[in-house]
């Protein structure tokens, strides 16, 4: 039974007098994991979900399942358990007819990639890695959805996307390389291996620093994250409905030199076309030129806002808890200099361009277990990951050990404090096979190291 027929047959199953949504997903991620240079996992899950919500006499209900040849019984247990739900006040209704432009993109070689496929790319990345320690993963994935409700909105898309994550290693560094692509064709394993290498080689015995605020330059890996909280807890409509987000539209809160836009129609984009309540995603301006311009909603945000807003097409499952997130975030990168060639960790010439102007800070790969200490201001600590270098007069001279730090994000962004973008941006993974970000290298004026490697 193909997608659309089993949403067919589900809304039939559930009968007039109710408000009726029904998401069908198939979806297959296969995940090759590798350590200790070799191999040791190799795994493929391929599900068909069903997710179904119901709303009728003020009172809603929403259900998941993967046992396709039990619909009967599911769709009554979720009618039934509709009738006993608590009400649900904030109902916003469900999504009215409107036909997605944009079908999501998809790579048929992703989808039908092979572990050999993977493997290939492990081979090469362990290679390139000449002897030391490599670690890591090569993902490749793949979905077609299909929305239907009682309103008579109806929408199909689908998705593939490709990562590949991994480590070389010494005995006292590490070196990271990170890419996504729709196209498991873009993800070359000699040449993220040959970035890992040079980087762990680079960052052998480490010195410690004292704490402290730093000049910083920071690498797409890094900005990836700094970008992926922004969207969750700071243009999340839900989250400045609750006044706990720092953003206040119409206000320069960032630097002229951020432009951030959310948009999954593009490209390079890993991501479904239209969200959980079938409306298709727009493309956003979220910061134009340092200014705040926009958020994302979904129905029950945008009701709440009133005043003509609609939903961005950013429903997750679970959003009524916790609102609209984005999912395809990308800061725009700046036009730069002609490629040149550098040896080291500033060896993508985008970086060295941006730690050429430093008199005195850090090179900074990766930010690492990032925890919200306070949404209102966005205060996050985390640690330094995978290689930080000392940069004085320009060049990179000394590797650095690890710090942890206290930095809200939007104060790093702040204006007056980005002090160059890349001229690149790299595409990302997210923190789940159907998100990412796409992050060019930032120049910061300050970033804020409350402890070393001692303490």
């Amino acid at each position: 039974m193909s997608e659309t027929d089993l949403a067919e047959r589900i809304l039939k199953l559930v009968g007039d007098g109710i408000e009726a949504e029904v998401l069908v997903g198939r979806s297959a991620v296969a995940l090759t994991r590798f350590a200790n240079s070799y191999i040791h996992q190799n795994v493929a899950d391929e599900t068909t979900e069903v997710r179904l919500r119901l709303h009728a006499d003020g009172r809603t209900a929403t259900a998941t399942s993967t046992v396709v040849d039990g619909i009967e019984d599911f769709v009554q247990r979720t009618v039934a358990g509709m009738r006993l739900a608590p009400a649900d006040p904030t109902w916003p209704g469900l999504a009215p007819p409107a036909p997605a432009a944009f079908g999501g993109n998809v790579d048929e070689a992703t989808a039908a990639a092979s572990p050999d496929d993977r493997a290939a790319r492990v081979r090469a990345f362990v290679d390139e890695a000449a002897g030391l320690e490599a670690a890591g993963y090569c993902r490749t994935s793949s979905t077609r959805v299909v929305y239907a409700n009682s309103a008579g909105q109806h929408v199909t898309g689908g998705r593939t996307g490709a990562a590949m994550d991994g480590i070389a290693r010494t005995a006292t560094s590490d070196g990271l390389a990170r890419l996504a692509s729709v196209r498991l064709a873009d993800l070359d394993g000699a040449v993220l291996g040959a970035r890992a290498a040079a980087k762990a080689r680079a960052g052998v015995d480490p010195v410690e620093l004292p704490p402290g605020r730093y000049e910083v330059v920071l690498e797409p890996t890094a900005v990836a994250d700094v970008l992926q909280f922004l969207g969750m807890y700071g243009f999340n409509a839900k989250m400045v409905q609750d006044r706990q987000s720092f953003l206040e539209l119409g206000a320069a809160q960032f630097d002229p030199a951020v432009t951030l836009v959310e948009d999954a129609t593009a490209a390079d984009s890993t991501v479904l076309p239209f969200d959980v309540e079938g409306t298709p995603r727009q493309r956003i301006v979220l910061v134009d030129a340092g200014v705040s311009t926009a958020l994302v909603h979904d129905r029950r945000t945008a009701a709440k806002a009133g005043a003509g807003a609609t939903s961005t097409g950013h429903a997750i499952p679970g959003g009524a808890s916790f609102g609209a997130v984005p999912s395809s975030l990308r800061l725009l990168a700046h036009d730069g200099p002609a490629p040149v060639e550098v040896d080291g960790p500033a060896a993508d010439s985008g970086v060295a361009a941006l730690v050429a102007g430093v008199e005195r800070g850090l090179l900074v790969t990766d930010n690492h277990y990032t925890r919200v200490l306070d949404p209102r201001t966005l205060v996050v600590t985390g640690l330094t990951r995978n290689g930080v270098w000392l940069i004085e007069d320009g060049v990179v001279t000394t590797p650095v050990r690890n710090f942890r730090f206290t930095q809200s994000y939007p104060q790093a962004l702040a204006p007056g404090a980005v002090l160059g973008v890349g001229p690149r941006a790299v595409e990302l993974p997210g923190p789940w096979s159907e998100s990412g970000a796409s992050a060019p290298a930032l120049r910061l004026a300050s970033w804020n190291y409350t402890g070393g490697a001692s303490g």
